[in-house]
C-alpha cells in the first residue's frame, strides 16, 4: 500500500469533520452567539485577557497543543502497525478530540474564563473542585518534565537546531512589538520572520552549538538544557501575552503550516511505500489494547488540550463564533501532525539510510523492522522517526539533508517549547486557584507560584528510576510517560464529563459527548490497572503513584454519578 493514499484519507476526513460535524456541534449543542461578551473583553488586562485576532489565537491554541506528544506517540505506536495508528489519529481527533477541546473552549468563555475545575465545582460540587485541581496539578509537572526533556534531547542530538530556535525568541519579541505597538496587521511581520527564521535555520546547519564541544559529556549537557528550559519556561510564562506568547504562535502556526505542507508535499513527490505491517500482534511486548489509546496521547484526544483551552485561550477568544476555528480548527491541526507523524514512521523511515538512533546508535540501511524490531527500541527511539522519516520525505523535494533534518527538529522543539511556557502558566493559574480553595493564600503570588510550578518538574527530570518496561534506570519523566499518556486521556474524559453534565442541565444532545467519555474512560482505567499490576512488583514509587491517581479518579467518577442521581430526583419531585 502506498503512503499516499493513508495521506489522502486522513486529509479528506479531516476535512468533513470541519466543514460539517463542527458546524453541527456549534448549532445544536455548544449555542454559539456572539452577543456574549467574551472574557477577553469582560476582564481585560493585557496580561493574560486580551481580546485576540482569531487567526492570531488559532496559532497560540495550535501551537500549545501541538507539542511533542502528538509526535512522540504516533512514533511509537508505529511498533503495532499502521492500520491502528491511522484509524485512531483520523477517527479519534473527528470525533472525540475536536469535540473535547472545542466544548472545554466554549463552557469556559461562558462560564467568564473559569478552569476546568472551577467549573466542575458549580456543575458537580466543591469537593471535585479539589481533586480536579489535584489531579491537574500533578498531570502539568508531567507535562513539564517530558517537554523539556524532549527539547534538550533533541537539542543534544542535532546542535544545529539551537541558534535558529534561540534567535526565534528574539524575532516574536520583535513581532510582537509590531502588531502591539506599531498597530501593524499581523500577517506581514509574521510572514517575514518566518522567512528570517528559515535563514537562520539555514546558518544553523553551519554553526552547530553544543556544550560537548565545551567540555560536557552528552548527559551533562542534557542536564544543562533541562535548567535552562524551565529557567526560560519561568520567566515567559510570568510575561504579558503579547510579548512574546502569541507572536511566537502566531510564528510557529505558520512554520506548521509549511513543515507539514513539506512533509506531505515529500509524500506525493516520493510516493513511500508503506515499510511496516498492517498489524502487529506481539506477546514480546504490551498488548496493543489498551495502550495504543493511551500511547498515542495527544494526536487523537487530550485532557491537556482542555487545559489550554480553559486556561489560556478562552481568556484571549474575541467572539464566540471564533472557538469553531479556534477549538475544532486547532484539534484538527494536531490530528494532522499525528497524521504526518505516523506516515514518516510507517513509511518515510524505509528512505533513511545512515543514521543515529537514540537506544540503538548507529544504523544504516534503516526500515521499519529495525527500527521497531523491540519495543525499547520503539519506546526509546522517541521522536527519531518523525525527524528521520519526515526528513528524509522532504529531502525527496531537493532539501539538502541536513538542513532537511534541522526543520524536522526546529518543528518538534518550536511546539515543545511552546507547549512548556504554556503549560507552565496554566499551572500558575491551577496552583492559584487550589490555594484559594485549601486557604494557602500565598499560592496567588505569581513569582511564587511559578516556582512550585517548575521546581517538582525539574525534581522529576533529575530523578532516576527503574523502568519496569525495560528494566533499564532512566530519567523518572520518562519512565513515566505510560502514567502520563493514561492520566492525560483519563483528565480528557473527566472534561468530557463535565461537559456532558453541563449541557445535559441546559437540554442538549449529550451523546456526542457521553459516548467518547464512556470510551476514554474504558481504556483509561484499563491502562492504569494493568500499569499498577506491572508496578507492584517493578517498582513501588510507581505503583504508590498509580493508585493514587486511580483513587482520585474514581472519586471524581462516583461524584459525577451523584450528581446525576441528585438533578433526577430534584426534577422528579
Amino acid at each position: 500500500m502506498n503512503s499516499v493514499h493513508l495521506a489522502l484519507f486522513g486529509i479528506f476526513l479531516f476535512f468533513l469533520g470541519y466543514r460539517f460535524y463542527s458546524k453541527w456541534l456549534s448549532k445544536r449543542i455548544y449555542g454559539l452567539d456572539d452577543d456574549l461578551t467574551t472574557p477577553a473583553h469582560e476582564f481585560r488586562d493585557n496580561i493574560d485577557f486580551l481580546p485576540t485576532k482569531k487567526h492570531i489565537l488559532f496559532g497560540h491554541h495550535f501551537t500549545s497543543i501541538a507539542g511533542a506528544a502528538p509526535i512522540i506517540g504516533p512514533c511509537v505506536a508505529a511498533y503495532w502497525g499502521w492500520l491502528p495508528a491511522i484509524l485512531w489519529v483520523v477517527l479519534g481527533t473527528v470525533f472525540i478530540g475536536t469535540v473535547h477541546d472545542f466544548g472545554a473552549l466554549v463552557m469556559s468563555v461562558k462560564e467568564k474564563g473559569k478552569s476546568m475545575a472551577d467549573i466542575s465545582s458549580r456543575i458537580i460540587n466543591g469537593r471535585v473542585r479539589v481533586l480536579f485541581l489535584i489531579f491537574i496539578v500533578l498531570l502539568v509537572w508531567l507535562v513539564l518534565a517530558v517537554f523539556a526533556m524532549a527539547i534538550a534531547d533533541l537539542f543534544v542530538a542535532i546542535p544545529t537546531s539551537v541558534l535558529p530556535i534561540n534567535i526565534e525568541i528574539i524575532i516574536a519579541i520583535g513581532v510582537g512589538w509590531l502588531i502591539y505597538k506599531k498597530g501593524m496587521d499581523a500577517l506581514l511581520p509574521s510572514l517575514l520572520a518566518l522567512g528570517l527564521l528559515y535563514f537562520f535555520v539555514w546558518i544553523g546547519t553551519k554553526t552547530p552549538i553544543s556544550f560537548e564541544t565545551m567540555g560536557l559529556t552528552q548527559s551533562q549537557s542534557t542536564n544543562v538544557w533541562v535548567v535552562l528550559m524551565f529557567l526560560y519556561s519561568g520567566i515567559v510564562s510570568l510575561l504579558p501575552v503579547w510579548i512574546l506568547l502569541q507572536p511566537r504562535d502566531y510564528i510557529n502556526s505558520h512554520q506548521l503550516i509549511v513543515g507539514l505542507g513539506l512533509i506531505y508535499l515529500g509524500v506525493f513527490i516520493a510516493r513511500p511505500v508503506i515499510d511496516a505491517p498492517m498489524l502487529r500482534l506481539t506477546t514480546e511486548g504490551p498488548s496493543l489494547f489498551p495502550l495504543l489509546f493511551v500511547t498515542i496521547a495527544c494526536g487523537a484526544i487530550s485532557g491537556f488540550h482542555g487545559l489550554v483551552s480553559s486556561g489560556t485561550s478562552s481568556k484571549q477568544l474575541d467572539k464566540l463564533t471564533d472557538a469553531r476555528m479556534v477549538g475544532y480548527g486547532g484539534m484538527i491541526g494536531e490530528g494532522t501532525l499525528a497524521l504526518a507523524s505516523t506516515i514518516a514512521a510507517v513509511a518515510g523511515i524505509a528512505l533513511v539510510s545512515q543514521c543515529s538512533l537514540p537506544s540503538m546508535g548507529q544504523v544504516t540501511d534503516l526500515n521499519w523492522a529495525v527500527y521497531y524490531d523491540s519495543w525499547a527500541h520503539a519506546s526509546g527511539n522517541k521522536a527519531a522517526a518523525f525527524v528521520l522519516g519526515g526528513g528524509a520525505l522532504i529531502e525527496s523535494i531537493g532539501i539538502p539533508p541536513e538542513l532537511a533534518k534541522t526543520l524536522m527538529a526546529v518543528l518538534v522543539i518550536s511546539f515543545a517549547a511552546t507547549t512548556l511556557d504554556t503549560a507552565t502558566r496554566i499551572q500558575r493559574f491551577i496552583l492559584a486557584e487550589l490555594g484559594d480553595s485549601l486557604g494557602i493564600t500565598i499560592l496567588k503570588n505569581r513569582i511564587l507560584a511559578t516556582f512550585v510550578a517548575i521546581i517538582p518538574a525539574m525534581l522529576l527530570v533529575f530523578t532516576n528510576v527503574n523502568d519496569p518496561a525495560t528494566g533499564v534506570v532512566k530519567q523518572t519523566g520518562w519512565a513515566l510517560w505510560p502514567i502520563f499518556g493514561a492520566s492525560n486521556q483519563m483528565l480528557a474524559a473527566l472534561t468530557l464529563m463535565v461537559l456532558t453534565l453541563y449541557f445535559w442541565q441546559r437540554k442538549k444532545p449529550i451523546l456526542p459527548l457521553l459516548l467518547p467519555m464512556l470510551f476514554i474512560m474504558l481504556i483509561t482505567i484499563t491502562s492504569l490497572f494493568l500499569k499498577a499490576v506491572q508496578f507492584f512488583e517493578t517498582n513501588s514509587f510507581l505503583f504508590g503513584l498509580n493508585i493514587f491517581l486511580i483513587i482520585l479518579i474514581g472519586w471524581m467518577i462516583i461524584e459525577g454519578i451523584m450528581t446525576v442521581f441528585n438533578n433526577e430526583k430534584t426534577l422528579n419531585k
